[in-house]
């Protein structure tokens, strides 16, 4: 099996117009989407397409629910690059815990037919309190693979600008500059938002594999059993501080 769970810290830094810092423990999910049918047969709290405290649904991702979610991204990478995908794809998300899903960011790891080296990275990004969807595809094939000190194991780099809005305390006028490793034993992505040739923030994903397992399962739900609800009000708390220090406030660029 192929699918895992990864769990470790999510930092943020914001360092200008104001200063903040935050870190959360996490866990998130790394499921190969050809596994997902058997991925949770045998267990008692986790499903697939089934209301369960824990759930899989095909409807929290992109594109048509009526096809597979590996099928939508395949087409959705041959729409955006023109390359089509043979191998693995593997997504790292949050599920639906009590019934409640939201993933400000999951990425799809896809992979070549030798299941060992990484193709294209979809980065799908959801906004709140807005519902609105967006995917980054980024083409590691002709991306700047890199690995040294300063950034161990982050080899796949990628800058491009900013066309979608996540937060209103963020200008839509910034450059993402990303980092990722190869997921294996530990999973990294780096993301700089650059402005003027200025960072002005940082988020971090820095976690570790642990085989998916009855086990690993049960110590999930015991020691996040309302993940995504976590995630939610920690992004609502972490705004509302931000913004008490002195962040300026960026309308939704549709209105």
């Amino acid at each position: 099996m192929d699918s895992a769970i990864y769990s470790g810290l999510v930092t943020h830094k914001r360092y200008s117009p104001v200063c903040h810092q935050f870190n959360y423990r996490v866990f998130m999910m790394y499921l190969d989407l050809d596994e997902l049918d058997d991925l949770f047969a045998s267990q008692w709290f986790w499903s697939v397409e089934k209301n369960n405290i824990a759930s899989f649904r095909r409807t929290d991702h992109l594109g048509d629910p009526n096809i597979s979610l590996k099928k939508a991204v395949v087409d959705l990478v041959y729409e955006r690059i023109g390359f089509v995908l043979e191998g693995p794809v593997r997504l790292l998300t949050h599920l639906r815990y009590w019934g409640y899903c939201f993933n400000p960011v999951s990425f799809y790891y896809c992979y070549d037919k030798t299941k060992q080296d990484l193709e294209v990275i979809v980065a799908e990004i959801n906004n709140t309190p807005w519902g609105e969807q967006h995917c980054y595809v980024l083409n590691v094939r002709n991306g700047s693979p890199k690995s040294d000190g300063a950034r161990l194991n982050q080899n796949h780099h990628f800058v491009f600008p900013k066309t979608f809005h996540i937060s209103p305390l963020m200008p839509m006028e910034l450059t993402h500059d990303w980092w990722f490793n190869t997921p294996k034993n530990q999973l990294r992505v780096h993301m700089s938002n650059i402005q003027d040739q200025k960072k002005i923030f940082t988020a971090h994903l820095n976690l570790q594999r642990k085989n998916l397992n009855s086990q690993s399962l049960a110590h999930a739900l015991i020691h996040y059993p309302f993940m995504t609800g976590k995630v939610i009000s920690a992004i609502y708390w972490q705004s509302l501080r931000t913004w008490l220090k002195g962040a300026p406030f960026y309308s939704h660029p549709s209105s």
